[in-house]
């Protein structure tokens, strides 16, 4: 592929500063309305990767990511809320899907990180005695993978649906109103490994079918594969990316794509585009150009002996439907200590530009903050 380092725009969502705790976010997406109102999701105000106080928020720019309104908590339990993805649908209608999982050792396993600050330590063994105190009826009713739904631009959300499938950037809206999702299967009647599935509902995300299962591809198995997300193209196609990893050919952590000609009832069998990083997330822009967001996340976390390439939020594009990808942009390779970061997710602004949000430290931060970088394509 062809690199670039584009002129960028470095920006941030949410940062929080003024308190000790609270201050980790992590995976976030964005979508636009009709009025170009921009609404991002993470799981936010969290103490770190893995944390029951981890809650999902929403926040609304209405000036093209200048300036973004407070955090808005849309989920928020006893469990680790986190994976949230957003997909606006038209009229006002709007989707946030996510992932609730309890951890149950965790909150006493942290005591002994040394990393960790003490009144975050103090606070986690607080939530580590409230979970105790949760039946086991609680803990299945209260965890698992959900979406929300929204009638108001976000103003108002409905109670949880609980969904037989999860991936981070949720499912994407078709041109006739369908949603079409693609995520790793949960369905507990499917024995282990879960495969790469499709749903897809008409009702605007309060019911959801099985549609088709994506096979595994030639070199790799379904154990391999993750965190996926789909598109219609122009065409009808559907087009889903798959984040791989532990293959056995390099590189081991990299995005397969695969296709359904038939609105999502049989697709190809993936194959490897070649990048090194991932989850992927994939956008359609309006010149026509398909764009894929990931991460690349090499190295231990220390700058010893690493390349500012070796860990950058990153785009790949394809002029082709997916069919090649001849384009690969360098987005943001300012990451100081954290290996945590990534899961880039990009919208097209009203001039053609691309807002990629992702999670990475601010320069000088020891967590992770939602920022976001504008960028445009080549000769566009």
């Amino acid at each position: 592929m062809k690199a670039f380092r584009p002129e960028v725009e470095h920006g941030i969502v949410f940062r929080q500063t003024p308190t000790t705790c609270f201050k980790y976010n992590g995976w976030p997406t964005v979508c636009r309305d009709e009025n170009g109102v921009l609404y991002a999701a993470a799981s936010s105000m969290r103490m770190s990767h893995v944390d029951p106080t981890g809650k999902d928020c929403m926040w609304i720019s209405q000036n093209e990511g200048k300036t973004w309104s407070p955090p808005l908590v849309i989920h928020d339990s006893y469990f680790d809320d986190r994976d949230a993805g957003i997909v606006y649908m038209g009229k006002g209608r709007m989707l946030l899907s996510y992932f609730s999982l309890c951890y149950e050792d965790f909150c006493d396993g942290i005591q002994s990180y040394d990393w960790f600050p003490k009144p975050d330590k103090a606070i986690s063994k607080g939530f580590g005695e409230s979970w105790k105190c949760l039946s086991k009826e609680e803990r299945v009713k209260g965890t698992g993978a959900f979406v929300k739904v929204s009638e108001d631009y976000g103003m108002t959300w409905s109670a949880p649906v609980r969904v037989p499938l999860t991936a981070p950037h949720g499912p994407t809206v078709c041109k006739d109103g369908t949603l079409v999702y693609m995520g790793k299967e949960m369905d507990p009647e499917y024995e282990a490994p879960n495969p790469i599935v499709l749903y897809t509902s008409k009702d605007g995300g309060y019911t959801w079918t099985h549609t088709g299962t994506v096979p595994p591809g030639e070199d790799i198995t379904v154990d391999n594969m993750h965190e996926p997300h789909v598109v219609e193209l122009p065409g009808g196609r559907l087009l889903g990316a798959i984040r791989v990893h532990e293959r056995k050919a390099q590189p081991d952590f990299t995005v397969y794509t695969t296709y359904s000609d038939d609105r999502g009832k049989t697709w190809s069998v993936p194959v490897c585009i070649g990048v090194d990083g991932s989850p992927p997330h994939l956008l359609v822009h309006s010149s026509g150009a398909v764009i894929c967001s990931y991460g690349r996340r090499r190295g231990d976390g220390g700058k010893k002996d690493r390349r500012p390439e070796d860990r950058s939020e990153r785009a790949c594009v394809s002029y082709d439907g997916g069919e090649t990808w001849t384009e690969d942009y360098c987005l943001n390779d300012e990451i100081d200590t954290q290996l945590d970061m990534g899961y880039p997710a990009s919208v097209e602004l009203s001039d053609g530009s691309i807002m990629t949000v992702y999670y990475q430290c601010w320069p000088g931060d020891w967590y992770t903050s939602v920022l976001y970088t504008k960028w445009r394509l080549n000769g566009k």
